[in-house]
């Protein structure tokens, strides 16, 4: 008998090994909000092949699965990773081995920046972004003087917060031969008693930007990374790139497929000629993380930097009524040639008189109601009877919360207060099709996910101001927040079938914070962290 107990031990231990693993990751004890259609709750749900199988209830899960990884939540709650709908995801990327002017508070300052970035980086372009004159005391764009003398050659373009204005110093103008008196359509070259002053708004800016040597592909693929890593710390899975040359193409998914870039991205092609010869041949480029199927107009600039078309002058530059930055032909031929295709087209659209130009173009070839899920992005001013069109032809108002944030302080000044009344209006919007796709505009806004619904929610500042809240009317639920920022998101990019949500079948991503943005106050909803995120199943984040 005593020779039997070794062969039972085999025979035992056998069984068990035979025991086979039937889900890759259980995740439990949770809090989940699923957002799905009822937007309920679970407290677990399983993971195989980067998928979920199963959402549920922690027990009966835990008995029915056995998975290679059980992540215990200890009741923390989880949510679908987030997606920003509206993104520069690439400039940040290349943004972040710059000048970062962000939060300056003079002019200054900024050069003081600059002057410490140049003997960082002595060879070159000096490339900086991120100022804003807003912030400032004196509110008045400055002049190029201060660079001229610290750098009579060396080339410096300095680019404001929006990416629609600009100051060059002469050497960088000399280089791509701009004169005093030289105009260009969709710009303007800022002169002084006939002297040029270096700021140049929307169009001028690229006269410049094609004498600057592109980047190699070490700071591309750096930038691409670093963009990443940022996004993966604070939850965002997939972003909304709104606006890349189709050479960016290429590269984005040899990195995918390499395993580097893990981020889901929906990419929306410049308005450019080749552009549109590339993708229009090819078709839609779909694969699990990569997608390509839009093209993304510019109508006109930003109201910071008074580039945005206004139907009446602005109330604090009265002879002055921004532009266009294109002739409406040209985007009525665009959206002919877009409609007659399966792609999506994306215009920006700041002020109330570029809105009505696109809406109007938009409506001409929509017809009526359709899925075509073409985009306004920003819609942020609009004329109060046009607010309806959207909502007639089926158009998607893509909009940025903490925008209203930022410009609250001064956008009264620019509009007046008649105007502000419909601008930045996102419940007005929401209710036109019944959802809304939110984002940041990063690196214009901070890529915080989570400060885009305390914006949308609670409409202050992140010092809590206005007590208030700016224009609360338009604030958003929670739900209707959350929803923007996941399965609308999600929708905007035809992919709410695979993403957006923890439901079975979609993929499994998603993101565990510290606390729970539902239920807590909303003053300290900036201060909620995320302690980890997964894309695919795959953890890309912890919190250290």
């Amino acid at each position: 008998m005593k020779n039997l107990w070794p062969i039972l031990f085999l025979f035992v231990l056998s069984c068990k090994q035979k025991k086979e693993y039937n889900a890759d990751l259980l995740v439990k004890n949770a809090l989940i909000y699923t957002i799905d259609s009822s937007f309920s709750t679970a407290q677990a749900f399983v993971v195989s092949g980067g998928k979920i199988i199963a959402v549920g209830d922690s027990a009966t899960l835990d008995k029915k699965y056995l998975a290679r990884e059980v992540i215990d939540a200890g009741g923390h709650p989880i949510y679908p990773g987030f997606i920003d709908a509206h993104t520069h995801f690439y400039e940040y990327g290349i943004g972040l081995q710059q000048a970062d002017l962000t939060n300056t508070h003079s002019w200054e300052e900024i050069v003081d920046t600059i002057n410490t970035y140049a003997r960082r980086s002595p060879d070159g372009w000096i490339i900086g972004n991120g100022w804003d004159q807003n912030l400032w005391k004196n509110k008045a764009f400055p002049t190029k003087a201060k660079l001229d003398s610290l750098f009579p050659v060396r080339p410096v373009l300095l680019t404001r917060v929006d990416e629609h204005a600009a100051i060059a110093n002469q050497a960088a103008l000399n280089i791509a031969g701009i004169k005093p008196g030289q105009t260009i359509t969709g710009g303007e070259i800022e002169t002084i008693k006939g002297k040029l002053t270096g700021i140049l708004l929307d169009n001028a800016i690229g006269i410049i930007r094609r004498k600057i040597p592109p980047p190699d592909d070490s700071v591309v693929q750096d930038g691409l990374l670093a963009a990443q890593r940022n996004c993966f710390a604070d939850g965002l899975t997939t972003i909304d790139d709104c606006g890349l040359p189709y050479t960016m193409v290429n590269t984005i998914s040899d990195m995918q497929h390499k395993g580097d870039l893990k981020i889901r991205m929906y990419v929306l092609l410049l308005d450019r000629p080749e552009n549109y010869a590339f993708l229009l041949k090819r078709g839609i480029i779909k694969t699990p993380r990569l997608d390509v199927r839009g093209f993304k107009m510019f109508a006109d600039g930003a109201l910071g930097s008074r580039g945005a078309c206004l139907l009446q002058p602005y109330s604090d530059q009265k002879n002055w009524s921004g532009f266009l930055l294109s002739n409406p032909k040209h985007f009525q031929q665009i959206a002919e040639k877009i409609i007659k295709s399966n792609f999506q087209l994306a215009t920006h659209a700041i002020g109330d008189s570029a809105n009505r130009v696109m809406l109007k173009i938009y409506a001409s070839v929509l017809k009526g109601k359709n899925d075509r899920r073409w985009r306004i992005e920003h819609a942020q001013i609009l004329a109060p009877s046009d607010i309806n069109m959207f909502g007639q032809y089926s158009i998607i108002p893509s909009v940025q919360p903490t925008h209203a944030t930022s410009d609250m302080y001064w956008a009264a000044s620019r509009l007046g207060t008649k105007r502000l009344k419909t601008a930045y209006a996102y419940k007005q919007l929401l209710d036109q099709n019944g959802w809304l796709p939110l984002g940041t505009d990063f690196p214009v806004e901070n890529i915080n996910p989570i400060y885009t619904f305390y914006a949308a929610v609670v409409r202050k500042d992140l010092k809590g101001f206005p007590g208030n809240g700016f224009q609360p009317k338009n604030a958003l639920s929670r739900e209707e927040a959350l929803r923007g920022i996941t399965v609308w998101a999600a929708k905007a990019n035809f992919e709410e079938k695979e993403k957006g949500s923890i439901e079975v079948g979609k993929y499994a991503d998603f993101v565990i914070l510290d606390n729970d943005i539902m239920k807590i106050n909303g003053a300290d909803l900036p201060k909620v962290k995320v302690l980890k995120t997964y894309v695919n199943g795959e953890k890309v984040y912890e919190k250290k």
